[in-house]
């Protein structure tokens, strides 16, 4: 499918694609570093606490089980800019939350506008790619990573001088905003594609459905996202408690699979322009698993510090690879694509730890660990599921200046002055 900006609207489009993915990590990450102060403030117990992030999670999932209709009927730029504004405004509940249960509530209301906003910015991340004609997803992704650093970096300097997370969370509250409203003013205006999609207009059918390969490609995320969440929460306590390595050598796992992912996704979209996904997806699963596997057989804690260096590294270019195969597979439901996979994915994530978890405590938590490894390996050999689709004849995709009967998604470049 063919789609046309001119050169400097698209370069504007692109920025604004980074905005969104700068200011949804800068939030969660804001977030995250202000947990112990939410804490201590509320005099929960750590099973409270608990209770309480549940409502992120149920807010996200319950946001994407919407947002993709939403993108498909209106456009993804007039639901992310929304949206990004939105998380900014919620940001600053949780810190005025009185009790545990209105911080849940509040948790809640995060979730769901940062569900949401994911869903809508990877949208708009598809039609820029779109417009760009080559691969530019995993750089996104690695931007996110970076707006997590920053927002995590800020909000531990604001806990380091004393700062309330209420005035924490305005300040960055206010920055998400501002970097929202350069978006609107530059990100692309895309217009939904009107082609019914595969199986809408048959008889019977009530609304179209995402496909079987979508789905697969929703189980790759979920994979690959299971061993994000288990390197967040289990790196650390394994070079401790089972290698026996410090605590500050501990941190230096995680720390290692953090940078080897930033690092493989800005460098991704080369890889995948000179390699194409599947053979991409395929050698990062290898290597994802591969190295996390290997490392686990040598009780040595620098191995495990290398191991998580290369597991991240592999996983690095997977979730965006498969965000945006799912979004270029139907364009006129490229939101409920990227919805269906974005819900398994998260749901991954969350489950990871709790699997391991529960593995550790039967098989004990080195070989429990192998889990996400055998994971990776399993993506690696079902990485086809990444190729494009082969163009139909029913529904052409060639350029309309030379095919009068062809589709194309309309995009047009907002006004300057637009907001």
């Amino acid at each position: 499918m063919s789609v046309t900006l001119a050169p400097s609207a698209r370069q504007r489009a692109r920025i604004a694609v980074y905005g969104l993915f700068l200011l949804s990590g800068m939030a969660i990450g804001a977030w995250t570093a202000r947990i112990p102060a939410i804490k201590s403030g509320l005099g929960l117990s750590n099973g409270e606490l608990s209770l309480g992030l549940l409502g992120i999670a149920a807010g996200a999932i319950t946001g994407m089980q919407f947002v993709g209709r939403m993108v498909d009927r209106y456009g993804s730029r007039r639901v992310a800019v929304p949206m990004a504004l939105a998380v900014g405004v919620v940001l600053v509940l949780p810190a005025y939350a009185p009790n545990l249960a209105t911080l849940a509530l509040a948790l809640f209301a995060f979730g769901a506008a940062n569900g949401t906003l994911d869903v809508a910015m990877n949208a708009n991340a598809v039609v820029v790619e779109r417009a760009y004609g080559r691969p530019l997803m995993s750089s996104f992704h690695a931007v996110f990573s970076v707006g997590g650093f920053a927002g995590a970096a800020v909000g531990g300097l604001f806990a380091h001088h004393g700062v309330s997370p209420a005035i924490t969370f305005a300040a960055v509250g206010v920055l998400i905003a501002a970097i929202a409203l350069l978006c609107a003013r530059w990100a692309v205006r895309d217009e939904p594609d009107r082609r019914p999609a595969d199986g809408a207009g048959s008889k019977g059918s009530r609304r179209p459905r995402v496909g079987k390969t979508v789905l697969l490609l929703g189980v790759l995320g979920f994979c690959g996202m299971i061993g994000e969440g288990a390197a967040a929460d289990w790196s650390s306590v394994y070079l401790r408690d089972n290698l026996g390595s410090s605590p500050g050598f501990a941190a230096a796992a995680y720390a290692a699979f953090s940078i080897t992912m930033t690092a493989g996704r800005f460098a991704g979209d080369r890889l995948a322009a000179w390699l194409g996904p599947v053979t991409l997806v395929r050698g990062c699963g290898v290597l994802a698993g591969a190295g996390l596997g290997v490392s686990l057989l040598i009780d040595v804690p620098v191995a495990g510090v290398i191991g998580f260096g290369l597991f991240g590294a592999g996983l690095s270019c997977i979730v965006p690879q498969v965000f945006s195969a799912a979004g270029h597979r139907d364009p006129a439901q490229a939101g409920r694509a990227l919805a269906a996979v974005a819900s398994l994915g998260y749901a991954g994530f969350l489950a990871g730890p709790v699997l391991i978890g529960a593995l550790a405590e039967l098989v004990t938590l080195p070989r429990a660990l192998f889990a996400p490894a055998v994971l990776a390996l399993f993506v690696a050999l079902t990485a086809t599921a990444l190729r494009p689709p082969a163009p139909r004849r029913d529904h052409p995709e060639t350029d309309p200046e030379t095919e009068p009967g062809a589709v194309q998604a309309r995009v047009t470049s907002t006004p300057p002055n637009t907001p």
